[in-house]
């Protein structure tokens, strides 16, 4: 048995974090009567309540009034006024079709943990880090939250203090895009035909949002009347680009007062289990990369981030025939000149693949089956491969008896990471009994982990549920795999 230390911290979700999200009805008519409503108050009445709004809301908020009045103008078509309006009457208007949403009142877990960007502020012998967390609400949906903290050179870890605020950021109104990965994915979405080619046509090789736009207008209005394969090759196209968007954070905003909450289409009901890893490229320069899973209630795709500093983001889309299933992760660096990541193709076992890009994947191998009895439903990876002298270190995580779900380690060849070297016959960590309550009950699972000063640091989720951490000494895990 390796000896496995459990460290005295534990994130636990908290309902009083709240983000303000839309809250309006389906019907036009009924958007129509609300701002009635409002409208047919005197200005003494609007200013009145909302007082009370800022009274009652203006302390859970960074900015209360910036959240209404964007509120205001996702509705501002449906006012049925020429007459200007007060800026209180249109904060109350906002007001009418906004809602608080608890973004991790059901479950903080299954985190992953990177080296932070900035490492000024570290103290000797530590390394400051960023954790990214999956934060689950009301009605199952989830998105991206963070912490900050430091491994301390002792073997410590502490995490730095969060406040109750919460913020979303930006979607950046005019993304550009590379028109080779656009016309790529079209491909092999099966829209490569004469509509998508007089799309692209026009098009530079990075073009913007607003360009696209234009180009699809145009060809719809010269090609009319549509047939159905020019309306779903354009409905495609534009598709395409809404699953591939940025967001940006303000400058000097808390990394943990930050959520990415789900955008597109393709993500409406959650952004699931980011695997955030620290990309060096062979010219030195570093890209923090994650696969996630977008979920909109019926299907999961695979997807991309993308970012350099935690306050710029890029979500894109993956392509290729290998892009299926959970569980993607990718190596912290190029081997043998090409991309690498973990794979999960068939919900049982877990693969390696190998690219040319980051975002496009056919090549696959099977790397490992389940062989012992509480891994024996299926394996996966629990987050991005960490390089050692003596090989890749992977953590796993094995499914067996009643759905229980404990972490493995295995070692793969450095150089030829096809080759499994070591494995361990039996888990590195499995639920303790006060591990095993929570939404889904009798796993711990991460998302990713983090070596520093020889020593694996390991965040884990709990049932999913909340939290914790662990750690143990490298040399004793690398002995055991390779003895």
């Amino acid at each position: 048995m390796i000896p496995l230390r459990r460290h005295d911290l534990l994130l636990l979700p908290e309902s009083g974090r709240v983000i303000i999200r839309p809250f309006i009805p389906s019907p036009p008519t009924r958007i129509a009567t609300i701002i009635g409503r409002a409208l047919a108050l005197t200005e003494g009445e609007v200013q009145s309540e909302l007082d009370a709004l800022r009274q009652g809301f203006g302390g859970r908020h960074r900015d209360l009034e910036g959240c209404l009045m964007a509120q205001f103008d996702q509705v501002q078509p449906h006012v049925f006024t020429h007459r200007p309006l007060t800026s209180a009457r249109k904060l109350l208007i906002g007001g009418l079709f906004s809602g608080e949403y608890a973004v991790e009142a059901a479950a903080l877990f299954n985190p992953s943990i990177v080296p932070h960007p900035d490492q000024s502020a570290a103290p000797e012998g530590g390394l400051r880090f960023i954790l990214s967390l999956r934060a689950t609400g009301e009605g199952h949906i989830s998105s991206i939250e963070f912490r900050v903290g430091t491994l301390q050179a002792d073997g410590g870890i502490t995490l730095d203090p969060v406040s109750r605020f919460l913020t979303a950021p930006e979607v950046v109104p005019n993304p550009r895009y590379r028109k080779k990965r656009f016309m790529v994915t079209l491909h092999d979405l099966g829209f490569e035909n004469e509509c998508m080619a007089t799309v692209m046509a026009t098009l530079a090789d990075e073009f913007t949002r607003e360009d696209l736009e234009a180009t699809v207008a145009r060809v719809r209005n010269e090609t009319l009347p549509l047939t159905q394969d020019y309306r779903r090759t354009l409905d495609s196209i534009q598709w395409l680009a809404d699953s591939n968007y940025e967001l940006r954070f303000p400058p000097g905003q808390p990394l943990s007062e930050g959520i990415l909450f789900p955008v597109s289409p393709n993500e409406s009901n959650g952004i699931e289990d980011a695997r955030f890893v620290r990309f060096v490229d062979t010219d030195r320069s570093v890209m923090y990369y994650a696969t996630y899973t977008a979920y909109n209630g019926r299907t999961i795709l695979p997807q991309l981030i993308e970012t350099q500093d935690f306050r710029h983001f890029r979500m894109l889309t993956l392509d290729g025939r290998a892009v299926l299933n959970k569980g993607m992760a990718l190596f912290p660096r190029r081997i043998n000149g090409r991309y690498a990541m973990l794979s999960r193709q068939d919900d049982e076992n877990l693969f390696i693949m190998f690219s040319e890009r980051p975002h496009y994947w056919n090549e696959t191998h099977l790397l490992l089956r389940p062989a012992e009895a509480w891994e024996s439903v299926k394996v996966g990876n629990c987050g991005s491969p960490l390089e050692t002298e003596a090989g890749w270190l992977v953590l796993t995580h094995g499914v067996g008896p009643m759905r229980r779900y404990c972490i493995g380690a295995v070692l793969l060849d450095l150089h030829d990471p096809t080759q499994v070297i070591g494995r361990l016959p039996e888990p590195l960590l499995a639920p303790l009994d006060q591990e095993r309550e929570g939404y889904v009950p009798n796993v711990v699972y991460s998302c990713g982990s983090l070596i520093h000063h020889r020593r694996l640091y390991l965040p884990y989720a709990m049932s999913d549920k909340a939290t914790a951490f662990a750690s143990v000494e490298l040399d004793a895990l690398l002995a055991a795999l390779k003895g």
